[in-house]
């Protein structure tokens, strides 16, 4: 299973935020933190600008995603949580096959 999601936290007062000096409401604690996670638990895992992506098993997946969520939850009252799976039972090494296969076609 390839599994994406996006988690950040809400509900941090403004004030609060500027007076840790992040006016402009960044995130980017909280979500280090849940990357923290994911790069700790062992399974292969990728990083954008918007989503982290991690490949395993139902149960252990949901298990990063569950403690991450956790982690992005000290830091505001709210937690939001977006994700996206692909689940394709017997396949493994589809992090980078998937996009490998997505490179071959463009080249031609």
């Amino acid at each position: 299973m390839l599994l994406a999601f996006s988690v950040a936290p809400s509900g941090i007062p403004a004030d609060e935020a500027y007076a840790k000096g992040d006016a402009d409401g960044s995130v980017h604690d909280a979500v280090a933190a849940a990357v923290k996670v994911v790069r700790d638990s062992g399974l292969p895992n990728k990083t954008d600008s918007m989503f982290t992506t991690i490949e395993g098993e139902w149960d252990e997946v949901f298990a990063v995603v569950k403690r991450a969520t956790e982690e992005v939850g000290k830091y505001g009252s709210r937690v939001s949580l977006v994700i996206k799976a692909d689940i394709r039972p017997g396949y493994s090494g589809e992090l980078t096959a998937k996009v490998e296969r997505l490179e071959s076609a463009i080249e031609g």
